[in-house]
């Protein structure tokens, strides 16, 4: 009995000994969980995160999303709150409140971005986190500067401060953390210059700070971080020459320098060690002298843009026997010379337009090239004679001594004699035009001369010929039931449109400009426009004009059947069917994309540019198989600041502009009008009509309400203000999205972020291509290609979250149904 009782003793003892060294081991472990979940459910109260993330009652380490523990002593390593939504209570001061996590010494990762963080980082940020290894706070809506502790992060690898509100100088003690592989600084407002500091950062991959206002010098000791592949200092205001240094960066795959403010020419042999190139972007960066030869043959590169600098120079010549990169090169808007050679061959598209190469145009560079505002012979839209001259005379050697004077002489004798010719010559047409012009008056001639000047215009001359035809006034009379007003469509702001049919059988439209009410030049504006853009398959067709009385003049237009989109998004399809029936999405998207073209026309394929300026539903017409034709012409004019101005706006001394931007009269630049064509793509995703001839106020009002819902990284999100009488499925609605991103960026309310309408239609025909590169976190050929897709529609204005009383039931749509045909 007492070796029984002496047995269990001993076995009591054994295992109150394990067990005393478990506890104290486990004791230590549960004392730390303790204090770090107590700072986890702090920090879950003072950043109002939901229970659904983060609930009360469960394990942290297990079961809280985004929280991850280490399996050996149960210390909290990770953070993600990344696109969390906050509670009502968080979200309505969501400060960047995070004391709480002094007491996670042991974190190495915290993700917040895409979430509200308004307010300043803490300095004692960098103190507490010797661990942290990945930290990302981009587009948390922070302010102020970047706390200079942020040099004490040891053993950083990640660092993104992206799109955010931060000011001040990048601190200097920035770069001792020197294992940093990922430094994102972009879309912010910092100033001052690049620290040199940076150049220790030797382990550095990815270093991205554009869109800032930083200025200065780039420092040469960059130049020593020779893991870098991609540099991106785009959107700043650096100067000075670009250092020699930077050529060194032999794993350079992505470089971007370009609208800045650098001086001088490219080193000699800058490119020669960038062997990995593959996109390259140095437009508008104030670069000159001669264009680095080399950029012709990298074998890497696929992107390459030099635009808007002052590159010259002559085409390489290459072999017979060339080899094709597929790569994309625009060098538009420099002062290249010289002859076309083969070198653009290698390249799937080639933009040489604007610079000042001469002599004909081989077969082999009329396709996937643009030579526009040249000075070539064989192709149209070139530059004049005179301003080639002058160019190349600057280029041309003198020739000294009598040789010299007896080429002046000759050259002297010579254009006096062809300007006699000349005179003699315009006096004789002028004399044979007065004759032909009397007879015309008499009745002789059925049709109208090709040139006619206006009487109520002089020196006012139109092409008649390619106007169409001249009608009588009791054509027009009879066509419209002497303008019975049962035939009237709308009073438009250049005129009464009224349906009418010619000859009894072909319907048509007329406008009745009546000088008594409307400008009496509108209507010669408008001819002006027809004659500088005819029969373009995307403008409405102007059949003819009838000019016969001193007071009203008329301009016959071909019947759209399904009007304009004003009325035909939602209408009865019978007389009994009270019902409104909408067009399906494919509808939809095909109608922006007709309209992107017609725009995309005037802004791109012009000369000069014009601008369309009323842009709007009521502007887009629809023919009987929903094809585009765009109308409201009455105020096109050409873009504001190009140097050729319009003939009626030099004689007649009408303004060709207007300073306002977005609000107030309509301004005569690319970017109102991409600003209009933003609301009318977002009255296709919505419903919403009327927005896009609203005044600005109601606009604002309209954009403080959807703008939440149109999110790059929450797809789900524009379910919530998609026209309700769309029927769509999962892959439509991904389509839908993508419309509506297109149409945030179209709306930025900096004119000079918005995307250029040739940009815009690539966007419409590829818009899943568009929102899977703009939602990746890297770049791309095809985001570059679409002039930085990304920070267009990213950077829109903040505005407050919508209430839920905005966005139900019938306040999508108004009830007027008008049918607008032209304005």
């Amino acid at each position: 009995m007492v070796n029984w009782l002496s047995r269990v003793v001993c076995v009591c003892i054994v295992c109150c000994l394990l067990l005393f060294d478990f506890s104290v081991e486990q004791q230590e472990n549960i004392l730390v969980l303790g204090e770090e979940r107590i700072a986890l459910i702090e920090l879950r109260s003072s950043l109002g995160i939901r229970a659904k993330e983060w609930p009360i009652k469960k394990n942290p380490c297990t079961d809280w999303v985004g929280v991850s523990c280490s399996p050996s002593n149960s210390r909290v390593v990770e953070i993600n709150i990344s696109r969390f939504t906050r509670t009502i209570k968080g979200s309505q001061n969501p400060l960047f409140s995070v004391d709480a996590m002094q007491n996670l010494t042991a974190l190495e990762a915290f993700n917040a971005s895409n979430f509200a963080l308004h307010g300043n980082i803490p300095d004692w940020f960098g103190l507490s986190f010797t661990s942290l290894q990945v930290l990302d706070l981009s587009s948390c809506g922070i302010t102020g500067t970047i706390p200079s502790t942020f040099g004490n992060f040891i053993n950083l690898t990640s660092l993104y401060l992206s799109d955010n509100n931060l000011a001040g100088s990048i601190p200097l003690s920035l770069g001792q953390s020197s294992r940093l592989s990922v430094l994102d600084l972009s879309k912010n407002s910092l100033s001052g210059d690049i620290p040199e500091s940076f150049s220790s950062l030797r382990n550095l991959s990815s270093l991205d700070m554009s869109l800032n206002s930083l200025s200065g010098e780039i420092p040469p000791g960059i130049g020593k971080l020779s893991l870098l592949k991609r540099l991106n200092l785009s959107g700043n205001s650096l100067s000075s020459s670009i250092p020699f240094q930077l050529g060194d960066l032999s794993n350079l795959v992505d470089l971007d320098i370009s609208k800045n403010s650098l001086v001088g020419p490219l080193p000699a042999n800058f490119f020669a060690s960038m062997r990995q190139i593959r996109f390259l972007v140095m437009a508008h960066a104030n670069f000159s002298g001669e264009f680095p030869e080399i950029l012709w043959s990298l074998p890497q590169l696929r992107f390459l843009d030099a635009s808007g600098n002052n590159f010259t120079g002559r085409l390489p010549d290459v072999g017979p026997n060339v080899s094709f990169t597929g790569a994309i090169i625009n060098l538009a808007s420099n002062m290249f010379f010289g002859n076309l050679t083969t070198v653009i061959r290698r390249f799937s598209f080639v933009n040489l337009s604007a610079n000042y190469l001469q002599g004909t145009v081989p077969d082999y560079a009329r396709v996937n090239v643009s030579l526009s505002s040249n000075c070539l012979d064989n192709v149209p839209d070139q530059r004049n004679q005179r301003e080639c001259s002058l160019f190349y005379s600057d280029r041309t050697p003198a020739i000294s001594g009598k040789k010299n004077r007896n080429i002046m002489f000759w050259a002297v004798l010579g254009g006096v004699a062809l300007s006699v010719l000349l005179v003699i010559f315009v006096v004789v047409l002028c004399v044979c035009l007065h004759k032909k012009g009397a007879t015309e008056q008499r009745g002789t001639a059925e049709e109208p001369a090709p040139t006619r000047t206006n009487p109520q215009f002089p020196g006012v001359s139109l092409n008649f010929s390619i106007l169409g035809n001249s009608f009588d006034y009791l054509q027009i009379l009879q066509a419209t039931g002497e303008f019975n007003n049962k035939n009237l469509i709308k009073h438009g702001h250049s005129g009464d449109l009224y349906t009418g049919l010619l000859e009894g059988e072909i319907p048509v439209v007329i406008k009745k400009v009546d000088f008594q009410s409307v400008k009496k030049e509108a209507y010669m504006v408008e001819l002006d426009n027809f004659c500088k853009v005819p029969s373009h398959f995307r403008l409405v067709p102007l059949l003819g004009y009838c000019l016969e009385k001193d007071n009203e003049k008329f301009l016959v237009y071909k019947y759209m059947p399904n009007g304009d989109l004003s009325s035909v998004l939602f209408r009865n399809t019978n007389a009994d069917d009270e019902k409104l029936h909408s067009l399906d999405w494919i509808t939809r998207l095909k109608i922006a994309i007709g309209a992107a073209e017609g725009l995309c026309y005037l802004h791109h394929d012009c000369t000069p540019p014009l601008v369309h300026r009323d842009v709007q539903a009521s502007s887009i017409l629809l023919d009987d198989k929903f094809e585009v034709r765009l109308g409201s012409l009455s105020k096109v004019c050409v873009q504001e600041g190009d140097i050729h101005p319009r003939r009626f706006t030099r004689l007649l001394h009408m303004p060709q502009t207007s300073k306002q931007g977005t609000s107030g009269s309509p301004s005569a630049t690319f970017a109102y009008d991409v600003y209009c064509f933003g609301k009318v793509l977002l009255e296709l995703v919505t419903g919403k009509m009327g927005m896009s001839e609203a005044n600005d106020a109601s606009v604002k009002e309209w954009l403080n309400v959807i703008m939440p819902y149109i999110n790059i990284y929450d797809k789900e999100l524009v379910t919530n203000i998609i026209d309700p009488s769309l029927i769509i499925d999962e892959d439509l609605l991904e389509e839908v999205w993508a419309i509506a991103i297109v149409a945030r960026s179209c709306l930025n309310p900096k004119p000079s972020k918005r995307p250029l309408m040739r940009y815009i239609l690539k966007a419409l025909e590829n818009p899943l291509t568009v929102v899977r590169d703009t939602s990746s976190s890297r770049g791309s050929w095809n985001a570059s290609l679409f002039g930085s897709w990304r920070s267009s529609s990213s950077d829109v204005v903040v505005v407050p979250e919508p209430t839920a009383s905005k966005i139900e039931g019938g306040s999508w749509r108004t009830g007027n149904r008008r049918h607008n045909f032209i304005n």
